[in-house]
């Protein structure tokens, strides 16, 4: 009888043991065949669905990026007005043309999209025409790689963003920040590259897990268009060689007196911060200990068994289980409630400083019509200038309130300091000038009414954004993807 039991358990131990291995030879087939190149990858293809066939399940998780159902407490990967949301960025943006429209970003699959209906750009009807520059296209469309490659750099920064129009036609993509030839992570932009020698650093001996996250401070990052180095040409270049801090971008702005443009109402010297994303990620834990961008945003999936990096870029919110899980042992709802409560004490920094600044704004303005000299108003407005720089960027980085929320507090406390004081200096001037009850005010929480309090004609500008899009929008892409079908697409056996 005991060698009965012996005899069956060997048989049903090399039974198993037999399944495990065909299960692994299985896979290990599956794994061989996954990837089999279909398509010959040459140059810089913009075309993600060639990619797609070499890299199916990357490809496929990439196009849910054009799903815009997600939404969180505060963001949303759908349509939202960021103007009717806060109204009294307007006064804060008057004069630039994100006091026109200003909306939350949408996935990746959207870039060039919602470039061409960005009211921000205008209705440029022809070639050259226009009075947004080509630089705008940068971070929108591996078209963009491609034609620098093909033109120089320096050359495309030097159009408009109309001279572009049928050129750029795909999305942000596949050859933004892979090697066709590995596959390897790699940064196809030159800002980054000259960023890092600016800094003294080599771009070239970053770690696998540093490129995780600098293919995306390719374009999630601070940056401005220095129209002098290069003459006729806006390039981009980040503020890093003092550092990250938002004083050490601050001093490199103001060494080269730098501004995005003069306030119409204050008079202003203006900085508007771009997304500056990578910088403040750098001040967070997860930075500190290791986490990549991707890590988070980009979180390893399976499918069939087989393990792949999903490439539906998005909130970590809407994947929590795949990407806080890895690291972390709470249910989801502590972990979401962690998330919200920290944003909120952001968020009502952001709202506090916001209010302030815009009615120091009207402040100086009435100072101005009063008759206020320059010498008066010196110190009034570089408290303006520095207290929203400290807000924008704060306010303009995706995920700030998350990614590190002791800096951003620490820096929107700054900026409140600052603004705080500027007040108080800006009522001594309105009394010396006979002004001592406090200044009337427009009403801050309507977009219509403040919209046309800095005269921004809305209705005029959506008629000839519409035209814009009815007509012009579709010749581009028709150019554009008669061009494509034309370029040679080389199948392997």
């Amino acid at each position: 009888m005991k060698n009965w039991i012996l005899f069956i358990g060997t048989i049903v131990v090399v039974f198993l043991l037999s399944m495990l291995v065909y299960s692994i030879m299985d896979r290990r087939t599956e794994a061989k065949f996954a990837y089999h190149a279909k398509v010959k990858i040459e140059g810089i293809e913009p075309r993600d669905s060639l990619w797609g066939l070499n890299y199916p399940r990357q490809y496929q998780s990439y196009q849910k990026t054009q799903d815009t159902t997600f939404k969180s407490k505060y963001n949303t990967s759908g349509f939202r007005d960021a103007l009717e949301e806060n109204p009294e960025t307007i006064i804060l943006w008057a004069g630039y043309a994100f006091s026109k429209g200003y909306n939350q970003p949408r996935g990746h699959n959207h870039a060039v999209r919602d470039v061409l209906a960005s009211i921000r750009i205008g209705a440029p009807k022809e070639p050259g025409s226009g009075a947004m520059p080509s630089t705008c296209w940068t971070c929108k469309s591996p078209d963009v790689p491609r034609l620098m490659k093909e033109l120089g750099v320096v050359n495309f920064y030097s159009h408009k963003l109309s001279d572009f129009g049928s050129q750029i036609i795909n999305p942000i993509g596949c050859a933004d920040c892979h090697d066709p030839k590995t596959m390897n992570l790699t940064i196809t932009r030159p800002a980054l590259v000259e960023a890092y020698q600016a800094m003294g650093k080599d771009i070239n001996k970053a770690s696998y897990q540093e490129m995780r996250s600098l293919v995306c401070a390719q374009c999630h990052v601070e940056y401005y268009f220095d129209k002098k180095t290069h003459k006729g040409a806006q390039y981009v270049t980040f503020p890093w060689k003092k550092g990250f801090t938002v004083e050490a971008m601050e001093e490199y702005y103001d060494n080269i007196d730098f501004a995005d443009w003069v306030h119409p109402l204050s008079k202003a010297k203006m900085l508007k911060a771009q997304h500056p994303d990578y910088e403040i990620y750098s001040f967070g834990v997860h930075a500190k200990r290791g986490v990549s961008c991707a890590d988070c945003h980009m979180p390893y999936g399976t499918e069939g068994g087989q393990k792949f990096t999903d490439h539906h870029i998005g909130s970590p919110l809407a994947n929590v289980e795949n990407s806080c899980f890895v690291c972390h042992r709470q249910k989801v709802s502590e972990l979401v409630d962690d998330v919200y409560e920290r944003q909120t004490k952001v968020k009502q920094l952001i709202s506090q400083l916001q209010r302030h600044i815009a009615m120091a704004h009207l402040e100086a303005e009435q100072a101005w019509k009063l008759g206020a000299k320059e010498a008066q108003m010196a110190k009034i407005l570089k408290g303006i200038r520095n207290a929203q720089w400290r807000w924008d960027y704060i306010a303009a980085s995706h995920g700030a309130g998350f990614h590190a929320p002791v800096e951003s507090s620490r820096v929107l406390a700054s900026g409140s300091a600052i603004i705080q004081d500027t007040r108080i200096e800006l009522a001594r001037v309105l009394a010396s000038l006979g002004h001592n009850q406090p200044v009337k005010m427009p009403n801050l929480s309507s977009k219509s009414e403040l919209q046309a309090y800095i005269g921004v004609n809305l209705e005029k500008e959506k008629m000839e954004k519409a035209n814009f899009l009815e007509q012009v929008v579709p010749k581009w892409l028709k150019e554009g993807k008669e061009r494509e079908a034309k370029m040679k697409i080389n199948m392997l056996n």
